[in-house]
């Protein structure tokens, strides 16, 4: 039997040797080691052997088996190498890193962008660090208005300026309007401003830092009709054209009269779901702008009139149909994941 085992191993070593097939080692291995294998017929002899010779046998039975064992875990180690060698070239240069996209809420900019600029909106953007006179005092608020305590405006640690007072991070882009019409000097104007804007706001609708874009509109003759076909116009485009918008009387103190614009919820079509509550959303306020806002820009309210609109470019973005983003903060999560859905 010594001899049968001898032969059958260097038979299944020169085998082996032969082979460059992983398909073709596994059919030989259940060949030589499977349930009717050549060697596995060989160990069930080992009980028709006399007493004297299974020891010596059996040794030799577990020697040729691990010996042959070894030689096939090598060759297929020889088999691999021999396949990444032939398919990979180790001096070609590695692989670069993965093409991204732009964010979630730079795609929406461009896009509010170009809707604007089709209907003749000239785009802008002012200071995200400004006065507390541009904040507000240019603005109509009066020096006690809650907008201006420091539970809803980020105020800077710097030394006030004795005509334009505090410093403050921009807590809306309507900063800018003034500017504008300071920029400008006489209308007609037809500016979108899209700037960061700050505020100490932390929940499913608010981010302390967000975006908004503000149009202004000032010439002679503008009436209400030129802001609600505005917004009727960038909905259809943006939102489409089963979405739909309402203005709802509001009060804010640089417009009047003033209105908040809401839009039937894109995630659940209006009935009312966990974001919404009641299936409109706050797209953001509007109105026409107040005899003494176009004053602090140093245009005349008997000769021009105007209309604004400040929206948050997040919340527009998050009403669009489909998307069904039911918390702001995701947009800012920085999860890879979330984020190359867009």
């Amino acid at each position: 039997m010594d001899k049968e085992l001898n032969v059958l191993k260097q038979e299944t070593l020169n085998a082996i040797g032969k082979l460059a097939d992983n398909k073709k080692l596994n059919e030989l291995y259940l060949d030589i080691f499977g349930q009717s294998g050549k060697f596995t017929n060989l160990t069930k002899k080992l009980k028709t052997l006399s007493a004297s010779e299974k020891p010596q046998i059996g040794r030799l039975l577990n020697e040729v088996k691990k010996e042959l064992e070894t030689a096939f875990e090598k060759h297929k180690s020889i088999i691999r190498n021999f396949k990444l060698a032939e398919w990979i070239d180790v001096t070609a240069s590695g692989s670069g890193p993965s093409t991204g996209h732009l964010h979630i809420v730079s795609q929406a900019i461009a896009e509010i962008t170009e809707i604007f600029e089709r209907i003749g909106f000239t785009r802008m953007r002012y200071p995200e660090i400004d006065w507390d006179w541009y904040s507000f005092e240019s603005l109509n608020m009066p020096v006690n208005h809650p907008a201006r305590d420091d539970f809803e405006t980020f105020f800077i640690d710097l030394p006030s300026n004795p005509k334009l007072g505090k410093v403050v991070l921009s807590p809306h882009t309507s900063s800018g309007q003034v500017r504008e019409m300071e920029r400008v000097k006489k209308p007609p104007i037809r500016m979108i401003n899209i700037a960061k804007c700050y505020r100490p706001n932390w929940d499913i609708s608010h981010t302390p830092m967000f975006h908004q874009f503000e149009g202004l509109v000032i010439d002679k003759n503008i009436n209400i009709t030129h802001l609600k076909g505005t917004f009727d116009y960038f909905a259809k485009e943006f939102f489409g054209k089963e979405r739909k918008i309402r203005l709802r009387p509001f009060h804010f103190q640089f417009t009047e009269p003033s209105f908040e614009v809401d839009i039937t919820c894109g995630i659940c079509s209006g009935r009312g779901c966990r974001f919404c509550k009641d299936g409109w959303l706050e797209l953001g306020g509007s109105g026409m702008v107040h005899p003494n806002v176009l004053r602090a820009g140093n245009i005349d309210p008997d000769v021009y009139t105007g209309y604004a609109f400040g929206w948050g470019v997040e919340r527009t973005y998050m009403m669009k149909q489909g998307l069904k983003i039911d918390d702001l903060r995701l947009l800012y999560s920085n999860d890879i994941r979330f984020l190359e859905q867009f």
